[in-house]
């Protein structure tokens, strides 16, 4: 097979740490903050799956709400869950939420992003974002994390209105690259969206940070490793 000559990657869990608002939630909420930045990411997850499935074969897509919005309803579901005050007094906790939303637009990039994306480009490879967020939420990230010049491309599946796993989301990175989805290495931490994107056809690059089992469901990624710097052993 050919080198690839490009390589996307996942936004939220592999460029920036989606669970770097943990700290936050624990000053907010005192003994609970790892478990409500678990629920929130999970049901954050839960609605773009709902979302699409559901709006599969409509015209108009009824049910498609940004991803920002998606997240924010994620918070909101977390925070009932584990204060159920907030369902009778939501009031009281909007301050809390509009904190951890605010927290969530600068999240923390990963120490290796700007070593592994420098490397990628001065060995003249294309480099981009496909992500389920929108266009304004991953121009802050990218700004905040300081990743300016280092991305070709930051790509939204906002633009189709479908969330990944659908391969419409996915074709997103052969539609703006020029590229074949043979031709383009996807690297993502999420189990799941690693193997949406091995069944796409992408060269594929599971970052287990977590050192957890890769999905049962009988396709592994095309490589795994503990960190992004595994992704430069494609074009060794």
């Amino acid at each position: 097979m050919e080198k690839p000559r490009a390589v996307l990657f996942d936004a939220y869990g592999t460029l920036f740490d989606v669970y770097s608002v943990g700290l936050l939630a624990q000053q907010l909420f005192p003994g609970q903050g790892a478990r409500l930045a678990t629920v929130w990411r999970d049901k954050q997850i839960e609605y773009t799956r709902l979302v699409t499935t559901s709006d599969q074969g409509a015209p108009h897509q009824p049910h498609y709400r940004p991803f920002w919005e998606l997240t924010q309803a994620a918070l909101t579901y977390a925070i009932k869950l584990i204060e159920p005050a907030a369902r009778s007094d939501w009031a009281a906790y909007e301050a809390k939420a509009t904190q951890l939303m605010n927290q969530y637009r600068h999240l923390s990039a990963f120490p290796e992003n700007r070593e592994v994306l420098q490397a990628l480009k001065s060995r003249g490879i294309v480099t981009g974002i496909l992500s389920n967020g929108e266009p304004q939420m991953l121009g802050i990230a990218v700004r905040s994390a300081g990743l300016e010049g280092l991305l070709d491309h930051v790509i939204s599946v906002d633009g189709v209105r479908k969330y990944k796993t659908h391969p419409d989301a996915y074709a997103q990175g052969e539609k703006v690259t020029g590229l074949t989805r043979q031709q383009i290495v996807f690297v993502s931490s999420n189990a799941w969206d690693a193997l949406g994107a091995t069944w796409f056809g992408y060269r594929t690059l599971w970052v287990n940070r977590q050192n957890q089992p890769f999905e049962e469901l009988g396709t592994p990624p095309t490589r795994t490793a503990t960190n992004l710097r595994e992704v430069l052993a494609f074009f060794d």
